[in-house]
């Protein structure tokens, strides 16, 4: 199918189905067709991530973010993404994506995406982390769960979340050191 088709169809369904809190996961439901697979007969490693768009738009309308992101000219980016590929998805298989905001910092928003077949076991796995921009600044996860009425607190960053932004911290540390 179609990713713009894709898009409608989670769009649709997001705009038209129930609320969800801001810690409830996104699940979607999908299958993979022809257009999905890489020389090897199996879901491109590509198209993960663009099939995990689709569960981060879930999320994000989900949740009541798209009001405020439209009001307020906001754009929601990806700033990286670390992905363990487990298993192949093989064509026309069916699997779920499973989304989740697991925390944030100043900055980011770190969320959890899950690839299962039908019998629940992993395909792939990530960990990503966004935010939102207005123009070129970025918008404090405090900012924009304060627009939404929610005065929540972050859950406590898990260590291998924690790891990761720290490794992104000296990353840039030492390529502006260079």
């Amino acid at each position: 199918m179609n990713l713009i088709l894709r898009m409608i169809r989670v769009l649709a369904a997001a705009l038209l189905g129930r609320r969800r809190d801001l810690m409830d996961p996104s699940v979607l439901a999908f299958r993979v067709w022809p257009n999905d697979l890489d020389v090897n007969l199996h879901m491109n490693n590509g198209r993960y991530l663009t099939i995990m768009d689709l569960g981060r738009t879930d999320l994000i309308v989900r949740a009541g973010f798209l009001r405020a992101m439209l009001r307020e000219r906001w754009m929601p980016v990806l700033g990286g993404a670390t992905v363990r590929f487990r298993r192949p998805l093989a064509p026309f298989q069916r699997y779920v994506l499973r989304t989740r905001i697991l925390c944030w910092d100043d900055k980011w928003v770190y969320m959890e995406q899950r690839f299962e077949t039908r019998g629940g076991q992993l395909a792939c796995h990530a960990i990503v982390k966004g935010l939102f921009l207005a123009g070129r600044a970025s918008v404090p996860p405090a900012e924009v769960l304060r627009l939404l009425g929610r005065a929540v607190a972050s859950p406590a960053m898990p260590p291998a979340v924690a790891a990761w932004a720290e490794s992104e911290r000296d990353l840039r540390d030492h390529s502006q050191a260079a």
